[in-house]
């Protein structure tokens, strides 16, 4: 059993979907498709209003040195390109959007073939145009993890089983349902980066879901590994530290010690794009919460309307609280359900009002957020510096070096917006940074 210092133990609430099925939800109407839906830079149009697409069509490419492809979801017509709000920053962007057709008719380079005598590079620039990125919820562009420099050599890749997130469950899932894709697509990106050490995660409350995988990688030399049911036990830094004993420094990356990691999602998309010549124009989410009447994975097309994913699981139940997109310990509250599902769209959280009702207390000075925190740092004492404005002095405290987990404000018994805190004074900092 592995596991990693620091992090809680909240309530899992697992049970509505994890024995539930993938359930593909019908087409949409339209979609809404915004360009900018990974870490780095936009994609850029290549269509124009009015245009034809179908099911799989290009209609952004990479925008810059870290961006990734953007496709259509749906055959139909562009009806329009518009700044919109994202879903996830509120920031308007360009947005492409585009009624069906109703037949969903494939692009002519969606296809089965032979990839067997693809070299590495060729493997790579594939995966980058079918618009892979990291389906955890990061959305960072996948073949830039697969390029890592020279100077940074790679032995090990990690393969993120442990969606230790609340409520979700469409890896557990993914799992269960398609691990030999899991697995060729594991396979391709080890073959991309050379490695032959490659370990899958998973926590130890999926008993089924490591008995799948440890039989489906039987033949391949790949190892299954069952870690302590912790969460954050699926971030990249805890994960490494988990199963690898390797600590990434401050400011660092995985590939600083020789790790690549990857969500089990985004090797069944690595697998779609380089066997079937399918780009990521769809995925699998989880839909629940006390305020669904019939929580479900499902398959959903990127660009449908949350609203759309609701009404299929059977409406609201209750008043609602919130809406989520992700879990409740990272994910994005929402300001309506006709936002679109987007490529880090990893469930959709529906809390009744109950939920959501809490006040914020003073300090106590209790120190659970000090013990809980995964990276060691002292949230009490950043947030201190952050609402004097002290913003230098918390950067020096390492608020950079939060991954915004949710841990602290989880064990805070004054309900205080630790996270909160920590994003705005990161954002700030980064904006200061841009300035100068």
């Amino acid at each position: 059993m592995f596991t990693f210092r620091g992090g809680i133990h909240p309530r899992e609430d697992k049970e509505a979907t994890e024995h539930r099925p993938v359930a593909v939800l019908p087409l949409p109407a339209r979609v809404y498709i915004p360009l900018s839906q990974h870490a780095g830079a936009p994609s850029r149009p290549v269509i124009k209003t009015g245009d034809q697409v179908k099911t799989g069509t290009l209609i952004g490419e990479p925008g810059g040195l870290i961006s990734a492809a953007t496709h259509a979801s749906i055959s139909g017509t562009v009806a329009d390109i518009a700044d919109l709000p994202h879903p996830l920053t509120g920031r308007r962007g360009p947005t492409v959007i585009i009624d069906s057709d109703g037949a969903d008719t494939l692009d002519d380079s969606i296809a089965e073939r032979d990839y067997s005598s693809f070299t590495a590079e060729q493997t790579i620039e594939t995966i980058r145009f079918a618009g892979v990125v990291g389906l955890g919820g990061a959305a960072f562009p996948t073949f830039f993890k697969l390029s890592p420099p020279k100077e940074k050599p790679i032995d090990t890749l990690l393969i993120n089983g442990c969606e230790c997130e609340p409520f979700l469950t469409a890896d557990h899932r993914l799992m269960l349902e398609q691990p030999a894709g899991l697995v060729e697509g594991t396979t391709i990106m080890a073959g991309a980066l050379g490695v032959k050490n490659v370990i899958i995660a998973i926590e130890d409350n999926k008993p089924d879901a490591v008995k799948a995988m440890t039989a489906a990688v039987a033949a391949t030399g790949f190892k299954v590994r069952k870690l302590r049911t912790r969460y954050p036990q699926g971030a990249e830094k805890q994960l490494i530290k988990a199963c690898l004993r390797r600590e990434v420094p401050s400011g660092g990356l995985p590939m600083d010690v020789g790790c690549v990691v990857q969500n089990v999602g985004t090797a069944l998309a690595v697998r779609d794009a380089l066997r079937f010549g399918r780009p990521l124009y769809e995925r699998v989410m989880t839909v629940t919460g006390p305020g669904v009447r019939e929580p479900k994975n499902l398959r959903v097309r990127i660009g449908t309307p949350v609203k759309s994913l609701i009404d299929f699981c059977g409406g609201y139940s209750t008043e609602v609280g919130k809406v989520i997109m992700g879990g409740p310990m990272m994910g994005i509250a929402v300001s309506s359900d006709d936002v679109p599902v987007v490529k880090g769209t990893s469930g959709v959280l529906v809390l009744d009002r109950a939920a959501t009702l809490f006040e914020e207390h003073d300090c106590i000075r209790c120190g659970r957020c000090i013990q809980v925190c995964p990276m060691s740092l002292a949230p009490l004492r950043l947030n201190n510096l952050i609402r004097r404005g002290r913003l230098e002095d918390a950067q020096a405290e390492h608020v950079k070096d939060c991954i915004e987990c949710g841990c602290c404000a989880w064990a805070c018994p004054a309900r205080i917006r630790l996270v909160h805190q920590f994003k705005y004074a990161k954002s700030e900092l980064a904006g200061t940074e841009r300035k100068q």
